[in-house]
């Protein structure tokens, strides 16, 4: 009987423990901080617009920042539902992304929040970045005890 093989999106997360290991905490994008960083790219952008065509005398300053605001809504909503199925998995070993993302807790160097997401960086240079977190630093301090237990117990 043959076996059936799925592709798996982007957006999926597949894992598979491996043996002795165990789920800490799934982690899962925020509505609320989503559409807060997204208020916060849309002044910005309103402002840079602004600024720009006041630099370059344009008559268009108020029209300019308007759809700046409303270029960054239309993508806020048209991205919503492809980051809200985005989903990272924290075990007692290593982090599993979406796409096929991983990383070993030895092997990570450094996690550290940026704005609402958060940056885990490798001993090798590799970056991933976890999106659109609520209390991002909780979860920073988290990974990180989990990081250092893992080293204990492997006498790292």
């Amino acid at each position: 009987m043959a076996e059936e093989i799925r592709e798996s999106s982007l957006a999926d997360t597949v894992f598979n423990p491996e043996p002795g290991e165990k789920i800490l905490r799934e982690i899962r994008s925020d509505k609320a901080t989503y559409w807060r960083d997204h208020g916060v790219m849309a002044v910005l952008g309103m402002g840079v617009v602004g600024m720009v065509l006041a630099f370059i005398g344009s008559d268009h300053v108020a029209i300019g920042s308007l759809g700046a605001v409303l270029a960054l809504a239309v993508r806020g909503l048209w991205l919503y539902s492809e980051q809200m199925k985005f989903r990272w998995v924290l075990s007692n070993m290593r982090l599993v992304g979406p796409g096929g993302r991983q990383v070993y807790l030895l092997e990570l160097e450094k996690a550290r929040r940026l704005f609402g997401d958060i940056q885990l960086i490798t001993k090798s240079g590799d970056k991933h970045l976890i999106k659109h977190i609520r209390q991002s630093d909780h979860l920073v301090a988290e990974i990180e005890a989990a990081r250092d237990k893992r080293a204990k117990r492997k006498g790292a």
